[in-house]
């Protein structure tokens, strides 16, 4: 028997609303078929392939205060896919809404099928923020050939060499008090196993971004289409500002990257939206001229509309902090140890951007913990000689 199923759910809470993202599908449920459940184990993506079906969902949220007390309730209606993208302004009575509670209601009419229960994440002054990429920045991944794409359907993201230089820097991060989300081009399907993956190496409560396949089958619906399936500009830089419409604009932002295809021209065009005061029509026509960044006709006025939202928050935000710039630094794994920077052509005379950006050495296990040994002997060969 199939029941509604919560694939993730993410509350951020802001200055003025409650921002979610939330994505349901149809799965069998165990339990009620009293069947032996046995201990958790790495899942495959291949396990998730579900998630290519599309369903429509209704799901009703309840805001509950500390003392149980009900505060907020409301039902919302999922696009064809089962996803939910939606804002909860916040009001005086709102602000005291600590739990959240979830309800499906469409698929079982007079049942309302409990989704389960969640803390909104709150960001706290001065707001940090840590948006990663994962294939090829944390975890060592192929897709070249169709032997590769079938190996990493089936087997766990563990089987992957990890990039441990990379880990060590979002770890160094996340102890800084910066939320980490990733943000990867990997089909969404490989959300439990990169959960998994993340939870392994300590990275908890981190807000996964994948790239939904079933948009590239939709005639009607998709918001991304065939040349979207290699260019990642337009996905990237669109979950960006998801992001950070989520999450409203930090006080100090970082972003993981790697010099293997788009992440540095992707990261820099961002940096100057956010450091610059620009027209966000000037935004947008600067950002047509690139070559990663393809546009359909859909795809312009969703992405314009983000921009518009995105410089009004940043508007306010200037005022708040009267003109002070946002503190952004850009991290990118080399591809070899000799590599350089691949910047686009609009910013190789623009130095300022330029060197927000950090290349650094992408070691796995045996050559990170040799390097931090290195540093260690180091360090105290320099203390001896001081003594």
């Amino acid at each position: 028997m199939k029941r509604p199923h919560l694939v993730h759910f993410l509350a951020i809470v802001t200055d003025d609303s409650i921002n979610i993202k939330a994505s349901i599908t149809m799965k069998e449920n165990l339990m009620a078929q009293n069947l032996d459940l046995d201990i958790p184990t790495p899942k495959f993506p291949i396990q998730a392939l579900r998630l290519l079906n599309a369903y429509q969902f209704t799901m009703k949220i309840i805001g509950v205060s500390k003392d149980q007390k009900e505060i907020y309730k409301k039902s919302f209606e999922s696009d064809s896919f089962g996803n939910f993208n939606f804002k909860i302004p916040l009001t005086k009575d709102r602000e005291s809404i600590e739990i959240l509670q979830l309800y499906e209601t469409k698929k079982k009419p007079g049942l309302e099928l409990h989704l389960g229960t969640y803390i909104p994440l709150r960001i706290f002054s001065p707001k940090k923020i840590i948006i990663c990429d994962f294939d090829k920045t944390l975890v060592d991944t192929k897709y070249s050939t169709t032997k590769e794409v079938y190996r990493s359907l089936t087997r766990s993201m563990e089987e992957n060499p990890t990039v441990m230089s990379s880990v060590e820097i979002l770890h160094r991060y996340i102890k800084r008090g910066h939320h980490p989300f990733i943000l990867s081009a990997s089909p969404h399907f490989y959300e439990d196993s990169m959960r998994d993956w993340l939870y392994k190496n300590n990275i908890f409560s981190a807000g996964i971004f994948l790239k939904d396949y079933r948009h590239f089958f939709s005639f009607l619906d998709g918001e991304l289409t065939t040349k979207d399936l290699k260019l990642q500009g337009l996905y990237k830089l669109n979950h960006l500002l998801d992001i950070l419409l989520m999450t409203g604009i930090p006080d100090e932002l970082v972003l993981m990257g790697d010099n293997f295809e788009s992440d540095p021209a992707i990261y820099l065009t961002l940096t100057k939206i956010l450091r610059e005061d620009i027209d966000p029509w000037v935004v947008w026509n600067d950002i047509k001229e690139q070559d990663i960044f393809q546009l359909k006709k859909k795809q312009n006025s969703q992405f314009l509309n983000k921009i518009y939202q995105l410089d009004n928050l940043l508007t306010r935000k200037r005022k708040e902090s009267f003109g002070k710039k946002i503190s952004i630094k850009i991290y990118i794994r080399k591809r070899f140890k000799e590599d350089v920077l691949i910047a686009p052509q609009s910013f190789e005379k623009q130095k300022k951007y330029l060197d927000m950006v950090e290349m650094y050495d992408g070691l796995y296990q045996k050559e990170f913990e040799k390097m931090m040994e290195e540093r260690h002997a180091k360090s105290v060969k320099g203390a001896d000689s001081t003594i």
